[in-house]
């Protein structure tokens, strides 16, 4: 494909603003690629405005799985960037715009790839199903929506085009969001004994839950330990009232050896304790996402490896991520490897400005398509 019309795939993308609720856009733009070829196209509804995408193209042999979100991350305020965010903007071999680095140039990438492959006039040694998912940024629930529908159960490899600046991720930390909530009396600050203050049993269950979690010596050797950070707390109404509600947040990375279940049990403990003391709290989490274990050992990763390394002269590195991703869902298909590999760096990820080299997209658009071909040989 032409420079110019691989860029205008990405540069289109970039311009459907597929902020969480509005993904139906992007499988629209991706259907319409695909109308004129022989591939099979299915939309996966999540709900309205919001549709998977999963395209399939080749008739027989090793079907490959490439994978990549939608969504992207709102814009908080246009004047932080120094160009539009949504319309796609090339300066000094930058590619600019929301989601060029995460993850719309890896999912224009492993389109760019599959028309390539379609367009080149030989039949296709094997399959590619594209599976592009809603709502990554918020909780991967559309990668569960297509695991649990079956359209990753026949892939003999996943890869997901995350940026990694084209090295092959094969691990990454978990994740879970929770959110703790206090109720409390309120009464006048000057006779606190009559009230009940909120707040206090969530420090109190900050205190506990940063020596439980501490405590457990579980060390990953590529992923460290996990990590365990309140990211916000709220509570009170004014300077001179007991607080009647209070509540915090908190994000924790976890690794393979100390389980998403287990931590969960641990919280659930601490609540436990706290109100047969007296309190009042309420935990709920939002969306935990498992660990991915290490596919180093697996085939898809070391031919992923060898192709970079023999092909496009670069180092082929194995390394590890501390941002779950959809192969958080993906890995609960069975002896599914699973690795990840996108062209953009992720230095810019979620900030304004965020880009990707335009020489680093259209090697990805070349890397996916010679992937592709290795794996039909090899699987």
């Amino acid at each position: 494909m032409e420079k110019q019309q691989a860029l205008k795939i990405l540069s289109d993308l970039i311009a459907i603003p597929s902020i969480n609720d509005q993904e139906a856009q992007v499988a629209d733009y991706i259907a319409q690629l695909f109308a004129d070829y022989p591939a099979q196209v299915q939309r996966v509804r999540y709900a309205p405005g919001r549709d998977n995408l999963v395209v399939t193209i080749g008739e027989k042999g090793p079907l490959l799985g490439f994978s990549g979100h939608e969504d992207v991350v709102a814009v908080d305020s246009n004047k932080d960037w120094d160009y539009p965010p949504f319309s796609a903007t090339i300066k000094d071999g930058k590619l600019y715009g929301r989601g060029a680095s995460d993850m719309k140039s890896g999912l224009a990438a492993m389109i760019v790839a599959m028309l390539d492959l379609l367009n080149n006039g030989q039949p296709l040694a094997g399959r590619i199903r594209l599976l592009a998912s809603v709502g990554e940024e918020t909780g991967e629930y559309g990668a569960a929506q297509l695991t649990q529908a079956g359209y990753a159960s026949d892939l003999q490899g996943l890869v997901i085009g995350e940026p990694t600046d084209l090295q092959v991720r094969v691990t990454h930390k978990g994740v879970i969001d929770y959110k703790l909530e206090s109720l409390g009396k309120s009464v006048h600050s000057s006779q606190p004994d009559l009230g009940k203050n909120a707040i206090l049993p969530l420090i109190e269950f900050v205190h506990q839950a940063q020596i439980v979690l501490a405590a457990d010596n579980q060390v990953d050797s590529t992923l460290g330990k996990l990590t365990h950070v309140i990211s916000q707390i709220q509570g009170g109404s004014q300077i001179n009232t007991v607080p009647a509600h209070a509540w915090l947040t908190g994000n924790i990375r976890t690794i393979p050896a100390y389980s998403n279940e287990l931590v969960m049990q641990q919280l659930d403990k601490i609540v436990q304790q706290l109100n047969a003391s007296g309190a009042q709290l309420k935990i709920t989490y939002s969306y935990p996402e498992p660990p991915l274990p290490t596919q180093a050992h697996t085939r898809l990763a070391q031919l992923a490896s060898h192709v970079l390394q023999e092909q496009f002269h670069l180092s082929g590195n194995l390394t590890a991520g501390v941002g779950a991703t959809d192969a958080s869902e993906y890995h609960q298909v069975q002896n599914l490897p699973i690795i990840i590999v996108g062209p953009a760096d992720g230095t810019t990820d979620h900030q304004p400005n965020e880009y990707v080299t335009v020489a680093k997209y259209l090697r990805g658009c070349q890397f996916y398509q010679a992937l592709a071909q290795a794996f039909w040989q090899e699987f």
